[in-house]
């Protein structure tokens, strides 16, 4: 792996005023940089651990920063640990010698943490054309996604993990599922470029969405979550006016107004990877202005300029940021908040969706 240097011609699109400027942001990337492992892990932390979903949404800040070497090896460390079902743990240890793949913290496996792969090797490919590499990982999308849809329910959602003993807990989460789609997408897309159709994903897709944008009662009760609200749109499910109304019909109860977005809405606690996802979804709804205003806010509480990294959240009443731990995921949906209002076109696509599969739709209410 090289040395930390952002790629030619990309760092100015992780410029965005009263954000980043060029030294904040290449500072930003630098600190994801340093605590990835020689071997392409990317733990929360040095000393706490990864998991497969925040390891990928860290790479892909990496990707819009043009450090491709170092996002390429943060999927091949996957590549090499997947499991021979196409999974992965739910999380691992980072201890002083690495990442301990042999003694998983949670050896459950959550079927968005294994989906998300889909969503950074598209992002990857788009970020560098490098057909080669699709052409690399594509078993390991493919046997991820397989996983994946061997925990979809009847009703289209997706069964939320698999135990380490194999038990398979069908309650599905709306937030994860809503991930899922998106990867479903993204999957779908690798399959289209490849020129190899994969109807069965098609129609999985299709009923996910479904499930997502028509029944509520098919997920768990868990609205007092911000990533409740905004994941639908996120995920891509839900667009033009019922995004809309979504994200309208929740704003005061979630956004607190000059600071972020709270994670639970019973908390005077706000969040820096909520605030950055909340970002990415108005910008998916063409509400840029209120994306950027977003942003703006938690710099004052959540960036700590010694490093570029960020607080992982701020208790407003308290005046304290908790938990005291800065992660690369949380820097890293800066960075793809940052890359989409400024432009990038690989991680536009991902997240805006107009380009990708959406599955075959579901008649389930005819």
């Amino acid at each position: 792996m090289t040395a930390f240097g952002p790629g030619p011609g990309r760092t100015e699109r992780l410029v965005l005023p009263g954000v980043l400027t060029a030294e904040q942001a290449t500072r930003t990337v630098a600190g994801i940089a340093a605590i990835q492992r020689d071997d392409g892990a990317i733990p929360w932390f040095r000393g706490h651990h990864l998991d497969p979903w925040d390891h990928i949404e860290a790479a892909m800040a990496l990707d819009a920063a043009g450090e491709w070497e170092r996002a390429e090896a943060a999927y091949e460390w996957l590549a090499r640990h997947q499991n021979p079902d196409g999974s992965w743990c739910a999380a691992y240890p980072d201890t002083a010698s690495g990442v301990d793949t042999a003694h998983p913290t949670d050896p459950g496996r959550e079927s968005n943490f294994c989906a998300y792969v889909a969503v950074g090797v598209w992002h990857h490919y788009l970020s560098t054309g490098d057909d080669a590499f699709l052409d690399r990982f594509w078993p390991t999308v493919f046997a991820a996604v397989e996983f994946v849809l061997g925990l979809q329910q009847p009703g289209g959602q997706i069964g939320w993990r698999r135990e380490a003993d194999g038990t398979v807990l069908t309650d599905a989460l709306l937030t994860g599922s809503s991930s899922v789609y998106q990867a479903l997408r993204c999957a779908l897309a690798i399959a289209e470029h490849r020129e190899e159709p994969q109807p069965d994903w098609e129609l999985s897709a299709g009923l996910l969405g479904h499930a997502i944008r028509h029944h509520p009662e098919r997920f768990l009760n868990k609205d007092h979550y911000s990533m409740d609200w905004y994941y639908p749109v996120l995920g891509g499910a839900l667009t033009g006016a019922g995004a809309k109304e979504r994200i309208e019909a929740d704003w005061d109860r979630f956004v607190v107004p000059g600071l972020g977005v709270r994670c639970l809405s019973t908390n005077p606690w706000i969040t820096g990877g909520e605030s950055c996802e909340l970002a990415l979804a108005l910008w998916a709804m063409g509400e840029s202005d209120r994306a950027v205003e977003i942003l703006q806010w938690i710099q004052s509480p959540l960036r700590a300029e010694e490093d570029g990294l960020y607080w992982t959240g701020y208790v407003f009443e308290d005046d304290a940021v908790w938990p005291e731990e800065r992660t690369t995921w949380t820097a890293g949906s800066l960075l793809l908040a940052v890359a989409v209002l400024g432009g990038d076109e690989a991680t536009m696509a991902v997240f805006g969706g107009e380009r990708l599969p959406r599955g075959l739709d579901s008649d389930c209410c005819a």
